[in-house]
């Protein structure tokens, strides 16, 4: 299971959040160059559709896949009364051949993105991993060198936590607890639940950046 939530942050602000993020979290960015292909089944796999999302990760020096499969999400009253969203996962590295593999299944190439930009990964209350990223299209299959923003000028910014069965709770709020912390810069909520750009969010940049310049001199 994991804990998740996400927001959007105009890119020219994005630089505040880092310094934020590598004060509250105290550990070095990683960079993120990540080409997703998200497959769908076909119809001889079941009436029931399934989706699975195959990660390339070209950030290192040797790229690595992994298929990633989202679950249903928690359902419930209580699922309801919190602002994070509880769902299954399951994930896997795989090798350089899983998309041939999918393809034979039956599975097909639904569409493909290249995310761009930099994680944070500590542990506060709960293991944190928090990614700032672009999403680029390709105007061609599979040409990450060619992809142009999705969104010119908008980032996602998602928030994710391991949880299991006995402890998401603890883990929920751990992760409501840190989302405050970034409150002046963006709105962060369930996926899908867009709460748009935050009105602080120029001002607090603007602070942050200031903090920034006065400790660096």
């Amino acid at each position: 299971m994991e804990c998740v939530v996400q927001g959007i942050i105009e890119s020219q602000h994005v630089e505040a959040l880092e310094i934020l993020l590598q004060g509250l979290s105290g550990v070095p960015k990683e960079r993120v160059r990540v080409h997703e292909l998200c497959l769908k089944s076909g119809p001889n796999l079941g009436l029931v559709p399934s989706e699975v999302r195959l990660l390339c990760d070209l950030a290192q020096p040797t790229p690595s896949w992994t298929v990633w499969h989202v679950g249903g999400a928690m359902r419930g009253a209580g699922a309801e009364q919190i602002s994070v969203l509880v769902r299954t996962i399951v994930e896997s590295k795989v090798g350089h051949n899983a998309l041939r593999f999918f393809y034979s299944l039956g599975y097909k190439l639904d569409h493909e993105l290249l995310k761009e930009g930099f994680v944070f990964r500590f542990q506060r209350g709960a293991q944190i991993t928090v990614t700032v990223t672009s999403a680029n299209k390709m105007p061609k299959l599979h040409a990450t060198d060619e992809a142009v923003p999705v969104t010119p000028g908008i980032q996602l910014v998602e928030i994710t936590a391991p949880a299991a069965a006995e402890n998401y709770s603890e883990v929920v709020a751990a992760v409501s607890s840190f989302c405050e912390y970034l409150a002046p810069l963006l709105h962060l909520s369930k996926p899908g639940v867009s709460m748009g750009i935050v009105p602080t969010a120029a001002a607090a940049a603007a602070s942050l950046m200031s903090n920034s310049g006065a400790k660096t001199l």
